[in-house]
């Protein structure tokens, strides 16, 4: 089931020794083909890629694997998913806009019976500290996942940013608040993206969302060119339950993070 918490699955297939999502490693952005092959020959757990619907006609409305500001790829989503098939890594599909959804459904649909590992579908429903990117439709977007996909595992979040010469405000009350009132309704399990160098300042706030439900998470991530520390990580350790947080981070920090919780 695509529901299984991901730490549930790979502890049952012998992959990771305990529940602490620090153990849980990612692949990110394995779009083109080159970064796709890379990952499938990586040690990594989880595959994490982006989808969208480019703007020329020569795909014919494929979604394909690219990251705005890119438009086009060498990799649709349809050979992306014949080739990940044949692996044991688990998926998270990242949607930058909800036209890409629909016909992204329909392929992973005629692929499913071969996908019995975790599948995470993520999207940035809500605006949130110092962003400035579109958000996609809430309600659409679950409305149209779980018309295909009722037990698939969300990941949702909120657009960021972070400025290096600014203070860089937190995930506020109202940004919890509400991302709390969309997602109690639901049955599937919830993970939210929340970028690594904004949770230190909002400890409070995604504590209290993540108390409303056992059904969820967090996935800290970073941006490139972010400025954070491994003691903010660190930080997070202390104050969170180490089965529900994960850390999709880029190195060096990831390396220095994990050698400082013994992993």
């Amino acid at each position: 089931s695509w529901s299984e918490n991901i730490l549930e699955h790979f502890l049952r297939n012998n992959q990771i020794t305990t529940k602490d999502g620090a153990e849980i490693t990612w692949y990110h952005a394995a779009n083109h083909k080159a970064q796709m092959n890379e990952a499938l020959k990586s040690t990594a757990h989880m595959i994490e890629a982006d989808i969208l619907l480019p703007d020329d006609e020569s795909e014919h409305g494929q979604p394909v694997m690219a990251h705005p500001p890119e438009t086009s790829s060498d990799n649709t989503l349809q050979e992306w998913l014949a080739e990940v098939v044949k692996s044991n890594k688990g998926i998270k599909l990242d949607f930058k806009s909800l036209a890409a959804v629909e016909p992204s459904m329909t392929l992973l649909e005629n692929v499913k019976r071969h996908l019995m590992r975790p599948v995470w579908i993520n999207a940035d429903i809500l605006p949130g500290p110092n962003g400035s990117g579109k958000v996609v439709d809430a309600k659409l977007f679950i409305d149209t996942v779980t018309s295909f996909f009722p037990d698939v595992t969300f990941s949702l979040g909120w657009t960021t940013g972070w400025h290096p010469q600014k203070v860089n405000e937190g995930y506020s009350w109202p940004m919890v608040e509400e991302m709390e009132y969309i997602c109690h309704e639901l049955s599937q399990p919830v993970t939210f993206p929340v970028r690594a160098a904004l949770v230190r300042q909002s400890c409070s706030q995604l504590l209290w969302l993540l108390k409303k439900s056992d059904r969820y998470s967090l996935t800290v991530w970073t941006g490139k060119d972010d400025n954070y520390s491994v003691e903010d990580l660190l930080c997070i350790r202390d104050h969170f339950d180490k089965s529900q947080v994960f850390y999709d981070i880029l190195e060096p920090q990831n390396y220095e993070f994990k050698q400082a919780v013994g992993i």
